[in-house]
């Protein structure tokens, strides 16, 4: 049968797929507009499959809050190339998918992945990029936060994503917290003090600190007393209140806070980023 330009119009809208690969969806299938959809999303699904050992570690990362501030999400959408990244159209896919999740609030990736994206799942929708795209697209990493002051932060072109939450509301939190974002962004902690620092990491932080002290030929009965001031150097080097503020190295991140509003914190953080 023939295939008309509304029919190629209208799948092509609902799919995102090139004008071309929607035409010979629906004259494989005889016009029917389902199966058409179905025969691009395995196409998607052979992309998927035959680049399934292929690396995407380029793309984006979105962060996003609700208008009250209680709540935020950050996730990382992949492609293969730079060039993709920088696409607009695939910017805005992942835009999309960000959205859906700051309206739906999914407790983790798999869930989200459920989501419903105008019409079909997230994981569909990934399989249509796939397809039109012709490069491995993922959702890598998502995180979801919430707390009496959720801030996000954006930064390097989309390249990292950073939640805070807070322990206060109000505009001077809110600006604290933009900088404690920046912050992490910067300099990467690994937790917000050193009671979120797994026992396993503690651990081997000290057995590396006290090698280090024997190859230096220090005495045995001085090997864990120096071990122990190498592990509080690493607790201030990589716990966000303990590390120099990068904006004021006079002070730490805890003392900026408390500079901008007595008794202000960071309960918890997220960061998601390419490659960095």
């Amino acid at each position: 049968m023939a295939i008309t330009a509304s029919q190629v119009n209208e799948l092509r809208k609902i799919t995102g797929a090139g004008m071309l690969d929607c035409k010979n969806a629906l004259t494989e299938t005889n016009g029917d507009m389902d199966a058409a959809i179905d025969n691009l999303r395995k196409k998607g699904q052979k992309i998927s499959d035959k680049r399934a050992d292929r690396e995407s570690n380029e793309g984006v990362v979105m962060a996003l809050t609700n208008a009250e501030g209680t709540k935020g999400i950050v996730v990382e959408v992949n492609c293969e190339t730079d060039f993709v990244a920088k696409n607009a159209e695939f910017i805005a896919f992942a835009q999309s998918i960000a959205d859906v999740a700051l309206a739906q609030l999914p407790v983790d990736k798999a869930a989200l992945l459920e989501l419903s994206l105008n019409g079909l799942s997230v994981k569909d929708r990934l399989l249509d990029q796939m397809a039109k795209i012709g490069e491995k697209i993922e959702v890598s990493n998502y995180e979801l936060l919430q707390g009496a002051n959720v801030v996000s932060y954006i930064h390097a072109g989309n390249k990292i994503g950073v939640l805070v939450s807070l322990n206060q509301a109000g505009t001077k939190a809110a600006a604290a917290g933009r900088d404690a974002a920046m912050q992490i962004a910067a300099m990467r902690p690994l937790a917000v003090s050193k009671e979120g620092i797994p026992q396993s990491v503690i651990d081997r932080e000290l057995d590396i600190a006290r090698e280090q002290v024997r190859a230096e030929g220090k005495p045995e009965n001085m090997v864990d007393k120096i071990a122990q001031g190498k592990l509080g150097k690493f607790f201030k080097e990589n716990t966000l209140l303990s590390q120099s503020f990068v904006k004021d190295a006079s002070k730490t991140v805890e003392q900026m806070l408390q500079d901008a509003d007595k008794g202000l914190t960071v309960e918890n953080f997220k960061r998601l980023g390419i490659g960095v």
